[in-house]
């Protein structure tokens, strides 16, 4: 009946030749990008709001510097020294570590919430779960071992 190679349109529900198939997927691009419309509006608005906003206080500020406004402030404390002070690696170690567990324990709460609907895959996602919180633990041991969480 057809010649070539034929492909299923999900909208027809019938077998037609691929050709026909690539022309319809691509004449109903067009009526797909419309449905973005509303978001490009949004989006628009959003960015020509706060330009005019940011604009309009530069122009209707006032501006009256004086020494003391002008000066730097650290939380009401009188800067001490050079603003260039180095950080301990200490500082930086302990945050990272802080956002890795963190960002682990976070995987909890999902498992929490499907692991009623599992079915029969309960005690596979136990072990599962079981198994991710013993690596989190054996890392948690090293670091502490290591002495990271010691500040000093």
């Amino acid at each position: 009946m057809y010649g070539g190679r034929r492909a299923a349109h999900p909208s027809f529900g019938e077998i037609m030749p691929a050709d026909q198939v690539a022309a319809a997927a691509t004449s109903a691009a067009p009526n797909v990008l419309y449905t973005y419309i509303p978001i490009l509006v949004l989006g628009v608005i959003a960015i020509g709001l706060s330009a005019v906003m940011v604009t309009l206080s530069w122009i209707l500020g006032p501006r009256k510097p004086t020494p003391q406004k002008l000066a730097t402030y650290e939380s009401g404390v009188t800067p001490i020294g050079s603003a260039r002070e180095r950080f301990p690696i200490k500082f930086y170690l302990i945050a990272m570590l802080f956002i890795v567990f963190d960002i682990e324990t976070v995987f909890l709460y999902p498992w929490a919430v499907n692991y009623k609907n599992s079915g029969g895959l309960m005690l596979f996602n136990l072990a599962e779960m079981a198994v991710f919180i013993a690596i989190l633990l054996v890392g948690y041991v090293y670091v502490w071992r290591k002495g990271a969480f010691e500040w000093e």
